[in-house]
């Protein structure tokens, strides 16, 4: 079997294979030429103190001690079998058919976008102020929003399903090893689309089905059971749908509503995205002036009560990008990504404020259960007219917006379309502008220097849940009046993240598997 061992480091030294090899058989009272394998199994960073270490634990073999076999997965040929229907190619979509195809079922996806290769044209318009696909951009396409947004694997979800079989599985469809042993994997934006490729290719040559451009206009209902669904005046019929549309597929929601498909209004979280010099982060969170060639681009997490309500950080970006997210020319919508090298010179993380049923309660009346996606529409149309032309978005300084006053110009900033000055505190609901101010003031007593007149604050991240849960039966996972229908994932309100979906994904599929027997 087998040892492990625990060293803490120097970001140098943790860096050198050889080193902390050495420094393992040492720890063993062996000799280094009996180890045969040093794996990294674990590594993470402690910056609490003004010195840096890194926390590196090691599956240690020795010589003639049997060594671990590579990630691998045979996928069983489905071709002829039993179908299900899987709306949405996002990561519950598509982790739910290689679960489906290992159970011995054909999974038939529908996606209402374009794949990968389209999908980067499409994306790369809007990013030049160009068109906004309704069905091809930063949220809908091959792979979902994450795809094209970072790549963050990091949950805290990992009771739900087996984590490690799902970072496993990434890697064996191309993801790098390091997301096996990182405190905090990432895989980047710029590795995603060929690893959303692989998983089609697993699932094509498993027999399984995908169909681009297909979007979902209707459901085949028939005395409370769901038998396939529509893409316009086409019946796609199937044993079982599971439903992983992601959370902006707003027309769903819709068209649930409208079928008389039971929803239920949730709580969610709207602000804006904050972007800093990364080298500022760096000096704040490394206490150092450079962070140096050894360590990786700061990250951080914060969050605070202003108020009784919730402000915090979502979806960091060290190294990244702020993009253009809206998925309707009439909105103003951004997110993050970040490569894997993250090597861009700003950080960027979502900044936001809870929002509660109470806070929509006015539109209920008209709205019923979409109460609180109207509400977060209308934030993003409001945005949008408080923009520029195009996708050029709302910002404001941080030091202005902490203090309520204009800004007469504002810094250089990753986002592609341009920003333009506004008085974000003017337009935006007073309780989150109030929310955002106050939890600004906190985190900058907490990190010195991140309340600046270099930060920036852009409008607005508004998509980081849903409004809207669909609810299921918490042993069958099916919805509780629709038979054979199976929400799944973020749009449904089960998940928030690449991994907690693709999670979710699985464990649909092993109750759809129950279900047909």
């Amino acid at each position: 079997m087998p040892q492990l061992v625990t060293l803490v480091l120097s970001p140098k030294e943790a860096a050198d294979a050889k080193f902390y090899t050495a420094q393992a058989a040492r720890r063993m009272g062996i000799r280094e030429d009996q180890i045969a394998l040093a794996r990294v199994v674990k590594r993470s960073i402690d910056a609490r103190q003004r010195q840096v270490k890194v926390n590196l634990s090691l599956e240690i073999y020795v010589d003639r001690e049997p060594q671990p076999d590579p990630v691998h997965f045979d996928y069983p040929s489905v071709d002829g079998r039993t179908e299900v229907v899987i709306v949405g190619s996002g990561p519950a979509g598509l982790f739910a058919a290689l679960h489906l195809i290992e159970l011995g079922l054909k999974p038939v996806i529908l996606e209402r976008g374009r794949d990968v290769s389209a999908r980067k044209r499409d994306i790369a318009q809007i990013n030049r102020n160009g068109a906004v696909d309704p069905n091809s951009n930063y949220a809908f396409g091959e792979g979902g929003a994450g795809t094209f947004s970072d790549g963050k694997l990091f949950t805290r979800s990992k009771k739900r399903g087996d984590y490690n079989k799902a970072l496993q599985t990434l890697v064996f469809h191309g993801a790098t090893p390091e997301i096996l042993f990182e405190a905090h994997p990432h895989i980047g934006t710029d590795k995603l689309p060929r690893i959303m490729q692989n998983i089609r290719q697993t699932i094509l040559q498993a027999g399984g089905v995908f169909r681009f451009e297909s979007r979902v206009t209707d459901l085949e209902l028939r005395q409370g059971r769901i038998c396939g669904v529509w893409c316009g005046d086409e019946r796609i019929d199937g044993a079982a749908v599971v439903l992983a549309t992601g959370h902006s597929a707003r027309d769903i929601y819709e068209l649930l509503h409208r079928r008389g498909v039971r929803l239920e209004a949730k709580p969610f979280a709207m602000g804006v995205r904050i972007e800093h010099p990364q080298a500022l982060i760096d000096s704040i969170q490394y206490h150092c002036e450079t962070r140096g060639e050894y360590l990786p681009a700061a990250s951080y997490s914060l969050v605070s009560q202003e108020g009784g309500r919730g402000v915090y950080s979502f979806c960091m970006c060290p190294g990244g990008f702020i993009v253009p997210a809206m998925t309707d020319a009439a909105q103003s919508v951004v997110n993050g990504m970040s490569p894997s090298g993250r090597t861009s010179p700003f950080a960027n993380s979502g900044l936001v404020t809870e929002i509660r049923l109470a806070d929509f309660e006015h539109l209920r009346p008209e709205w019923g259960e979409l109460a609180g996606l109207r509400f977060q529409q209308q934030f993003e149309e409001l945005a949008r007219r408080e923009g520029g032309d195009h996708q050029i978005a709302p910002a404001q300084r941080v030091s202005d917006f902490v203090a309520g006053r204009a800004s007469s110009s504002l810094p250089r900033t990753s986002y592609i379309p341009g920003i333009t000055p506004s008085r974000l505190d003017r337009w935006m609901p007073d309780f989150i502008a109030r929310g955002l101010r106050q939890g600004l003031g906190t985190f900058g007593r907490r990190m010195r220097g991140f309340v600046t007149d270099e930060a920036v604050v852009v409008g607005v991240e508004s998509r980081t849940s849903t409004p809207v849960r669909i609810p299921r039966d918490p042993v069958t996972l099916m919805h509780p009046e629709i038979e054979g229908l199976f929400p799944a994932g973020e749009g449904a309100g089960y998940a928030g993240g690449i991994i907690s979906a693709a999670l979710d994904g699985e464990r649909i599929a092993e109750q759809v598997r129950h279900y047909i027997r």
